[in-house]
C-alpha cells in the first residue's frame, strides 16, 4: 500500500514594488527550470514520500493511502477515529495511537487500546456497525478488515473508510506495508520501523530453529470439529515465512479450513501439529482443543509422540497479520522448536 503525504506552504507578502517584482521574476525562473529539468522525476517524488513519513504526532495536511478499495485521501491524524477491525487495533495500540470508536467484543484478547487512552465508544460490533452513534461522533476515519469490509459503502457514507483487510495469501508483505501505512497515517513512521524490525528479528530466529525440523500441519479445532489450513491461508505464514515443509500440498483453501478427522491425522502424520482452539478464542464454552486431540488416532502421529504439539494465541484467530500476534505466535514457535527433544 503506497502511501504520500502532502502540506501546504504558507505564502509571504511584501510591501515593497521592486522587490516583489525581483522575487517574483526569480521565482518563475525557478520554477520553470525545476518543471523543464530531467532530474524531475519518480525518484524525487519518492524520496519526499520517504521524508515525510517520519512526521509526528502533530504532523499536519494530507495523506493518499492504497487499499484494497483503491487511494483514499484524508487528513493525517484523524480525530475522532473509528477501528472495526481487531488487527487494526492492536497495531494502533503498539504504535500507541489512541481510538475514539470501537465494536464491542467477548474475545479474549489483550492489547486492544494503546495503555493511557479512555475507554473507547462503541459504535457497534466487527460485523455491523452501529450508525446511529457513528452518525453522532462524525469521525473524520473509518478503518475496518476483512470482518466488516462489505459494510464498505455504508460506512463511506458517513467518513473517509479505509478498507485494510490483510491479503492471507501473502500475509507478510501485506502486513507490514499496513503497519507502515498506519504509521504514515498517524505520524508514527519511526515506531512503525522499529515494530517491524521486531517482527523480522524473531522470524530470522525461528527460521534457524525451525531449519530440518520436519513438517507441519495446522489445525482449528472448533468445540467437536477440525479444520486443517493450507499455504495460501491466514496461517500459511508457518510455512512461508518460518519456512515449516506442509504435511499435506493439497489441502483445499476455504475461509474456515477444510474439514478434517482423526483418521486423516494418523494418515497424514505431521512431525508438528500447530492448533488453534477457536472456541477458547472467542469466549464459548466448549471442550478444550487438548482434550478434543486426546484421541487414540492422533496419539500416533509423531507430533502427538515426541510432544510437538504447538497452541498458537487466540491472536492468530481474531487478529491475524498484527504486531502481537507475530511476536507471540513466533514466540511460542521459536521456544517450542528450540526445546524440542
Amino acid at each position: 500500500m503506497a502511501t504520500s503525504l502532502f502540506s501546504n506552504p504558507s505564502s509571504t507578502f511584501f510591501k515593497r514594488p521592486l522587490l516583489t517584482a525581483m522575487i517574483t521574476a526569480l521565482v518563475t525562473s525557478i520554477s520553470v527550470a525545476g518543471c523543464s529539468s530531467p532530474e524531475s522525476n519518480d525518484t524525487e517524488t519518492t524520496d519526499t514520500t520517504t521524508e515525510n513519513q517520519t512526521a509526528d504526532d502533530n504532523a499536519t495536511g494530507t495523506i493518499t493511502i492504497n487499499t484494497v478499495k483503491g487511494d483514499v485521501d484524508l487528513a493525517v491524524n484523524p480525530s475522532p477515529v473509528v477501528v472495526y477491525d481487531m488487527t487494526l487495533m492492536q497495531d494502533l495500540a503498539a504504535l500507541d495511537v489512541a481510538i475514539d470508536g470501537a465494536p464491542t467484543t467477548t474475545a479474549s484478547l489483550d492489547n486492544l487500546h494503546s495503555k493511557n487512552q479512555p475507554e473507547p465508544t462503541v459504535v457497534g460490533t466487527v460485523f455491523e456497525p452501529d450508525l446511529e452513534a457513528l452518525n453522532a461522533m462524525q469521525p473524520q476515519a473509518i478503518l475496518v478488515g476483512s470482518r466488516m469490509a462489505e459494510k464498505y459503502d455504508e460506512l463511506s457514507n458517513i467518513a473517509p473508510t479505509l478498507d485494510m483487510s490483510i491479503d492471507t495469501a501473502n500475509i507478510y508483505e501485506s502486513s507490514k506495508q499496513r503497519l507502515a501505512d498506519l504509521g504514515a497515517l498517524f505520524g508514527k513512521s519511526e515506531q512503525a520501523a522499529k515494530l517491524q524490525q521486531d517482527i523480522d528479528g524473531l522470524i530470522e530466529e525461528t527460521k534457524a530453529v525451525t531449519k530440518d525440523s520436519g513438517t507441519g500441519l495446522v489445525v482449528m479445532v472448533n468445540g467437536n470439529k477440525m479444520s486443517t489450513y493450507g499455504a495460501d491461508s491466514r496461517y500459511g505464514f508457518i510455512h512461508n515465512v518460518v519456512n515449516v515443509p506442509i504435511a499435506d500440498d493439497q489441502i483445499k483453501e476455504g475461509r474456515h479450513g477444510q474439514p478434517i478427522s482423526f483418521e486423516y491425522l494418523q494418515k497424514t502424520n505431521p512431525d508438528w501439529l500447530f492448533v488453534i482452539d477457536r472456541s477458547a478464542a472467542i469466549g464459548e464454552d466448549s471442550v478444550g482443543a487438548k482434550a478434543v486431540l486426546d484421541n487414540p488416532l492422533v496419539a500416533q502421529t509423531t507430533a502427538w509422540k515426541k510432544d510437538q504439539v504447538v497452541y498458537l494465541s487466540p491472536d492468530s484467530y481474531l487478529a491475524f497479520g498484527g504486531y502481537y500476534q507475530w511476536i507471540q505466535d513466533l514466540t511460542t514457535i521459536r521456544d517450542a522448536f528450540t526445546n524440542a527433544k
